[in-house]
């Protein structure tokens, strides 16, 4: 019960990508480390962390340890109807296990009942905001396809092509397993975007929505991006559908690549801007192009 009451505060504290918290945890574990955070337990001196970079970062926590009460989540999250998943739980996902700044814990809304899919069970399809009616189709198509199959769908609950993924993967939920899971910057309290808020309803029905930011965690860019790493390691497959040149998704596709994840792309007319970052993908040598749930299948099963 420490360590789960230590890893609920800890998503509070410590940002995803902060070396000195991420390497306190790995020194003395989650309950101990956030004893030295909040001072509860006198600093002493460590192999891995030099003596300046903890005076800056007991520094840089400082002003969020009064805001810190993981009893409290903990409680909130149970009247939302979800949980708070941490490593050797029944339901961890196992997959984000592979990243380098893996989440202290996962919380949870949703049908947990059939658990959430290996890597290789689940495909991960993102892309524009601004989608276009081709891109809708492609996904929504491929989406579906999947699911017949049995195969989860991971996306991030935005507009444009993350929404056609999550209503695709629904429309062929076959009553087994998580149909989608939906992958959020924010805290499960609020749904964002709110015009999504129906889905992401339908969503908890019959898959998951999850985040490992607590309630009342409201998403900011760097969230955004820093949730593009969840959705790459729960998947075997991330599959880039329509992306510009500078998109968000191909922040995904990355770390899908950082951990040996398949990347697919979806070419698009060379016309159009929203497929720029697809073409990237592909170029570069980053991406197998993909034009069908088939081939989507094939790459996942390889």
């Amino acid at each position: 019960m420490n360590d789960r009451i230590a890893r609920a505060a800890l998503t509070r504290l410590f940002d995803p990508q902060d070396a000195t918290g991420r390497a306190l945890v790995g020194t003395l574990g989650a309950y101990a480390a956030l004893r030295i955070a909040t001072r509860d337990q006198p600093v002493h001196t460590f192999k891995r962390i030099t003596d300046a970079d903890l005076a800056e970062a007991l520094r840089r926590w400082a002003p969020r340890v009064p805001d810190l009460d993981p009893e409290k989540d903990l409680a909130t999250i149970e009247r939302l109807g979800g949980g708070f998943l941490i490593p050797g739980d029944e339901h961890w996902p196992t997959g984000l296990d592979d990243l380098p700044d893996a989440p202290y814990g996962l919380w949870y809304r949703g049908n947990i009942t059939g658990g959430i899919p290996a890597p290789e069970r689940a495909v991960a399809l993102t892309g524009s905001r601004d989608s276009t009616s081709y891109g809708a189709a492609v996904t929504a198509d491929i989406a579906h396809e999947l699911g017949r199959r049995g195969i989860c769908i991971v996306s991030g609950l935005g507009y444009g092509i993350d929404a056609h993924a999550h209503r695709g993967a629904l429309s062929a939920f076959t009553g087994e397993g998580p149909a989608t899971i939906a992958v959020v910057a924010g805290g499960l309290d609020r749904d964002y975007p709110a015009g999504n808020a129906d889905l992401a309803a339908a969503i908890r029905a019959n898959g998951l929505v999850v985040s490992e930011q607590p309630p009342n965690t409201a998403p900011t860019r760097y969230r955004f991006l820093q949730r593009g790493r969840l959705i790459a390691g729960l998947a075997g497959v991330t599959c880039v559908v329509e992306a510009r040149w500078r998109s968000g998704a191909l922040h995904t596709a990355h770390q899908a690549e950082t951990i040996a994840r398949h990347v697919a792309a979806i070419p698009g007319s060379v016309h159009s801007a929203n497929s720029a970052g697809c073409h990237r993908l592909i170029r570069d040598g980053g991406a197998v192009l993909v034009t069908e749930a088939q081939e989507v299948a094939e790459l996942l099963a390889s």
